[in-house]
């Protein structure tokens, strides 16, 4: 693969919430991602930078733009800016 400067494609904030800012010790970040992509891509991309955060996969909800959506083959078309959410369960206890 070459390696050739491409401008980032729609560049979004990633907000990690609960479980997820401890895995990754971040609240938030910037990611740049393809416009169209699977919300299970998606999460996929940012599993990539943040490995650890695989231990939450089944658990963890997206919030895009402010609403929910579950890992799945539902498209997203993202923009630049655009908030996406890592909200894991909120544990009891």
């Amino acid at each position: 693969l070459l390696n050739v400067p491409s401008p980032c494609p729609p560049q979004v904030t990633v907000l990690y919430f609960a479980r997820s800012a401890e895995l990754v010790g971040l609240r938030s970040e910037s990611v740049c991602v393809p416009q169209r992509i699977t919300s299970l891509q998606l999460w996929e991309e940012i599993v990539k930078i943040h490995p650890r955060l695989a231990v939450i996969r089944d658990q963890v909800v997206f919030a895009v733009r402010q609403e929910y959506v579950l890992l799945g083959d539902q498209l997203l078309v993202l923009q630049t800016g655009d908030e996406v959410a890592i909200i894991p369960p909120i544990s009891g206890g």
